[in-house]
């Protein structure tokens, strides 16, 4: 026999690899000989980049960088030398996060930082490219990124116009003849769970900006008339639409950015591209079961979420699944009707939360075993 072990980090209490490998723990007290396949899964989000390093056997490096308001930061990314694959989450460099909430600017914010961790990657041999663009700290449509990459953005005399994306009111020509050529040869994948437009009422600054500052009418107004601006100087250069296109407001317009100045980027469900990048499907045609699971499973589970991801992949192989979590609501029920062999809660017993976190990995373990001993009851031979 063999399972698929495929969780998502159970969140302040194990990665995603740990949680596979609790599973694991829980799966041989009961099948010793059984073959287990660790596959660490994510959604693109926070642990996409240790995920896909443990599953493929990459390493962490660092890139000396900027924060969104260019102070000195040590970046962390995933690099996968056989594959020539680097896996960046923008936040890690641009991040709202990063800088605490009496200084939050978002008028000068930029994602220069994130550029600065692309070209280390590419000196590094990178090719290919998983970038997350979640948590941004911006609202700058990529401006700062385009920018560490050669893009100039110039103002009406000439000049380079300082960062951050209300800088963008006064743009008058985009230079593109700088732009870095190993992005010509390089494949970005850009994990983006939001389909909002880069503009108006659904766009990067409505929605988003006030999160990061944008805490007026008039803030966000004057942002989206700068990001205005930017979609009438850049989409002449670059030779198509890019402000209507779904995720183009995403992380402040940053996926904007990526769309126009790297023609071969794609905005994608981050947990479609994780199924992809760490070969999912192929891992799962060769199982007879698949495990998942992460903290919390509940309706939203369908919307993108990890679980979510595994479950598709296995459907496409025809293997059963089982999901655990740490919390499973009332409403995950509808994932039964969705494909869902069972749904299996990892806590037992009563436990403050303190005590659900630290006891993870042992919950998990157990929840494996009794998920294995029914399994096993069924399969001829093994009773």
């Amino acid at each position: 026999m063999k399972i698929v072990l495929a969780p998502d980090s159970f969140k302040e209490s194990m990665t995603a690899l740990q949680a596979a490998q609790a599973m694991e723990t829980g799966v041989k007290r009961v099948l010793p000989d059984v073959e287990c396949d660790l596959v660490p899964m994510a959604d693109g989000g926070e642990g996409t980049v240790q995920a896909i390093v443990d599953a493929l056997g990459g390493t962490l490096v660092e890139a000396g960088a900027h924060d969104a308001l260019g102070g000195d930061v040590r970046v962390p990314y995933g690099y996968v030398e056989a594959g020539h694959l680097a896996i960046i989450e923008m936040a890690a460099a641009s991040g709202l996060g990063m800088i605490p909430p009496a200084r939050r600017d978002v008028l000068r914010a930029s994602t220069f930082g994130t550029g600065e961790v692309i070209l280390d990657a590419l000196d590094r041999g990178a090719r290919r490219f998983i970038v997350g663009i979640g948590g941004s700290a911006t609202n700058d449509a990529g401006a700062g990124m385009a920018a560490a990459l050669g893009v100039k953005f110039l103002d009406d005399a000439g000049a380079e116009l300082p960062p951050g994306g209300a800088a963008l009111a006064g743009l008058a020509s985009v230079d593109v003849s700088g732009l870095d050529r190993r992005l010509a040869e390089s494949t970005f994948d850009v994990a983006c769970d939001v389909d909002n437009p880069l503009l108006g009422p659904r766009g990067a600054s409505a929605v988003f900006g006030p999160q990061k500052g944008a805490t007026t009418p008039q803030l966000v107004t004057q942002l989206d008339a700068a990001l205005a601006r930017w979609a009438d100087i850049v989409e002449p250069v670059v030779g198509r639409s890019i402000r209507e296109l779904p995720g183009a407001g995403a992380a402040g317009g940053l996926g904007a950015a990526l769309a126009a100045f790297i023609p071969t980027a794609t905005l994608r469900s981050g947990v479609e591209i994780v199924v992809d990048a760490v070969h999912l499907d192929e891992h799962a045609r060769g199982a007879d079961w698949v495990f998942t699971g992460e903290g919390g499973i509940d309706f939203q589970t369908m919307h993108g979420k990890t679980p979510w991801g595994v479950l598709q992949s296995a459907s496409r192989a025809g293997k059963p699944i089982v999901m655990f979590g740490g919390v499973i609501t009332p409403d995950a029920q509808v994932l039964l009707d969705a494909g869902v062999t069972a749904l299996v809660p990892i806590v037992r017993t009563v436990q403050t939360l303190g005590e659900a976190l630290a006891n993870g990995p042992a919950n998990l373990a157990d929840a494996a075993e009794m998920a294995m001993r029914l399994l096993v009851a069924n399969v001829p031979g093994r009773r």
